[in-house]
């Protein structure tokens, strides 16, 4: 039976991140890059659910947690997930807008 992130309990999420970890690790030593980012994704959503995205406001900008060329300024919250837009370091906003798990986003920078 399959159950939604939304579903889980912190402790079975703290458990799904650690198995993706391990798929990605594997994966990683097989040399299977595809599948080493879909697990990497899966993990960032998991542990999005273990975040409050009642901390993450409209208008905020945040660091990107492993994308330090770029921080993200959030239109609005959906879920666990920040609609928003990419800026570069030229302080230069990208046009297309994304939605990415909040736990990508670091500090608070403005």
């Amino acid at each position: 039976m399959d159950y939604r992130y939304s579903d889980y309990t912190v402790e079975q999420l703290r458990q799904e991140v650690g198995r993706l970890k391990e798929k990605a690790q594997k994966a990683e030593q097989l040399g299977n890059i595809s599948e080493v980012a879909i697990n990497e994704r899966k993990m960032q959503v998991a542990m999005a659910y273990m975040l409050n995205p009642e901390d993450f406001q409209a208008n905020d900008t945040h660091q990107l947690n492993g994308d330090p060329g770029h921080t993200f300024k959030i239109n609005y919250i959906n879920g666990v997930f920040a609609w928003g837009h990419r800026i570069n370091l030229l302080d230069e906003t990208y046009e297309k807008e994304e939605a990415i798990p909040i736990s990508l986003l670091g500090d608070k920078v403005k």
